[in-house]
């Protein structure tokens, strides 16, 4: 079984999975995202949806740093998540392994995670991150704007008050990760190419 990929025991365990990030796309359901208010903010909707990303993507294999320990979901640069990722992510288990929430400063400290959410701080040297990256088995998903066109592989976008994401199938494709038809359904565009780090 190929570790963090969608390899959930049950069909309904996917369907549930499914519905959360549909309903997240459109109200944010305070259920999927274990917050107390009534309306969670941005980067708690947004730190489910890095939970709910590694269990409709397939990685080729565990990258050596995470073989035999858990998940890493990190974040470069200025961490606008506040306690709500490491909230999302306590006690999580998928494919056997448990999920962490890990800051890192460096671009290369990012090949040790399974996912890397690129703050809008690293705007600046986007080009440089996505190029130490190039090639690793490593989601890289962030807010910065066009960051799906721009080499990145899945891009958080608001449609009013919604937080909705585009995938692009290509950038993921050449870190050798498949996308989940499944998750791409509830996507607000799927793209194919990009222009790297522009």
């Amino acid at each position: 079984m190929k570790q963090g990929s969608c390899s959930l025991t049950t069909r309904s365990a996917t369907i549930i999975g499914l519905l959360s990030l549909f309903l997240m796309s459109l109200c944010f359901p305070p259920p999927f995202l274990h917050a107390q208010e009534s309306r969670p903010g941005e980067y708690q909707v947004k730190a489910a949806y890095l939970y709910n990303f590694i269990r409709f993507v397939e990685w080729p294999a565990a990258p050596a740093a995470v073989k035999n320990g858990p998940l890493a979901v990190c974040v470069l640069g200025k961490d606008p998540f506040g306690p709500a990722l490491d909230s999302i992510l306590s006690g999580e288990v998928i494919g056997g392994s448990s999920l962490v929430a890990k800051r890192i400063s460096k671009p290369e400290d990012a090949l040790a995670c399974r996912v890397v959410f690129v703050g809008a701080s690293e705007e600046s040297h986007l080009k440089d991150i996505l190029t130490v990256l190039d090639k690793a088995s490593v989601l890289t998903v962030s807010d910065i704007p066009k960051f799906s066109e721009r080499g990145g592989m899945i891009e958080f976008v608001l449609d009013g008050d919604k937080v909705r994401f585009e995938v692009n199938v290509s950038n993921a494709r050449d870190a050798g990760l498949t996308v989940s038809s499944d998750l791409l359904k509830v996507a607000v565009a799927v793209k194919q190419n990009s222009q790297p780090g522009v």
